[in-house]
């Protein structure tokens, strides 16, 4: 695409159809009043879908400074300890499923259609529906903090604490308002796989793809084949809840641990559906930043593509202490383990890049370098955890507390700040403050 194209107008020696420009402008001019619910636009969408999950990433945060002031002293009387499980089971909630995968959904809602070279994602109204569920569905769940109808089980919501032992409707909320977050994401990964396979500019095959394009892709398959299973166990769940149907009640025939599975086949590959499309990024910026072409632009799409295969080999990788098989645990630490293999490839990609180039030190490049110190850390960590013995002294210990943050905040939230430095000005024209960046 030329950059006249781009801009929307022709060259004068193409002829363009009478009033073309002029209907497009008309299709794609932001609608007012009531028309702002009917948006259907990648960019709109795109934006709201940013600002929204960011306002989820705020109120999270919040959550975990009130937590933190909690327990900076012995004996604090700040919160009482039931609304102290619901703080923890909300910040981890919101965090994970309003924050960490809808905002990687719409930053490619976002930019994936101008990488591309298309004028929108093929299904626009299935990208608002995923919007709407999420946003709606979203606000319903956290607004239950407020009533004190929160769910108090943790973010991971192991029967039978939260099935037996649980006798409010905090953990029906939790049940319900991820169903629906869970079906929005999704909603949006059909519309991302569908936009990367068929609506690519002519010319750009699948070895020309933006390394982004690549990492959606990678990232919304995951999502297709992960997702069903926490929808599935949330089902279950929520019929053992409301109807007394035993399918985690062990003395009833269930099997707690079922629900482990159900949540791990999903709750693990996610922290994979998160990194992935976030080294996407870090992908495409680093090159820029260092002004210089990529270093091993096959070599980081296999990367991706066997980060997603060996996310999904590691679900157990958080029950080590379940009681599982030999074979089993062995099997499950031999993925985790292999599975640091191509995440190595791409960070030594990454290094051998800026060794070549010369980087140019913005707020953009200090969240990548930050990116780099803080997930390695973490990714070090999560190897220590592969190993059987010393998984088995630190698991359920501030260790593995520390691990996930390690992982999430270095893994996708610095790379999420870098790319909204990197790419704000494309959306308004302007650069962010450097000074603030760096503070």
């Amino acid at each position: 695409m030329t950059p006249q194209e781009h801009s929307g107008t022709l060259p004068s020696s193409l002829p363009r159809p009478a009033g073309e420009l002029d209907a497009l402008e008309r299709a794609w001019k932001p609608a007012p009043g009531w028309g702002f619910f009917a948006r259907v636009n990648n960019s709109q969408i795109g934006q709201l879908y940013i600002v929204t999950a960011l306002m989820f990433f705020v109120a999270a945060g919040v959550l975990a400074l009130i937590m933190r002031t909690q327990l900076a002293v012995p004996d604090n009387t700040l919160v009482a300890p039931q609304l102290y499980n619901q703080l923890f089971t909300m910040h981890g909630t919101v965090m994970m499923f309003l924050f960490a995968i809808p905002v990687v959904e719409a930053v490619a809602v976002y930019f994936l259609p101008n990488m591309l070279g298309a004028r929108d994602l093929p299904f626009p109204r299935l990208g608002a529906y995923a919007y709407w569920a999420y946003a709606i569905g979203g606000t319903a769940f956290f607004l239950t903090i407020f009533f004190g109808v929160s769910p108090d089980g943790g973010w991971f919501m192991y029967p039978p604490l939260t099935s037996q032992y649980s006798a409010g409707p905090g953990a029906d909320w939790y049940l319900l308002g991820i169903g629906f977050i869970e079906i929005s994401a999704i909603a949006g990964a059909i519309e991302l796989i569908i936009g990367v396979v068929f609506t690519r500019a002519p010319g750009m095959t699948l070895g020309k793809m933006p390394i982004f394009a690549w990492a959606m892709l990678i990232a919304a398959l995951m999502v297709i084949f992960a997702f069903p299973a926490v929808i599935a166990g949330s089902t279950l769940l929520e019929l053992e809840r409301a109807l007394g149907w035993p399918f985690f009640i062990v003395e009833r025939g269930g099997d707690p641990i079922l629900w482990q599975h159900l949540f791990w086949f999903f709750g693990h590959p996610e922290v994979y559906i998160i990194f992935v499309p976030a080294a996407g990024l870090v992908t495409m910026m680093v090159s820029t930043l260092a002004q210089t072409p990529l270093v091993g632009y096959r070599a980081i799409v296999l990367a991706l593509a066997a980060t997603g295969f060996f996310g999904f080999a590691v679900w157990a990788h958080h029950m080590f202490t379940a009681g599982l098989g030999t074979f089993e645990l062995m099997l499950v630490s031999a993925a985790s383990f292999a599975v640091a293999v191509p995440v190595v490839i791409q960070i030594f990609s990454w290094l051998a890049t800026l060794w070549q180039g010369r980087l140019r030190i913005n707020g953009a490049s200090l969240f990548m370098l930050g990116f780099f110190f803080i997930f390695v850390l973490g990714g070090l960590t999560g190897v220590m955890v592969a190993v059987l013995p010393f998984d088995w002294q630190v698991h359920d210990t501030y260790f593995i507390v520390a691990h996930l943050h390690y992982v999430l905040i270095g893994g996708m939230v610095f790379p999420l700040f870098a790319a909204l430095y990197h790419w704000t000005p494309i959306v308004n024209g302007r650069v962010l403050s450097e000074r603030l960046s760096r503070w």
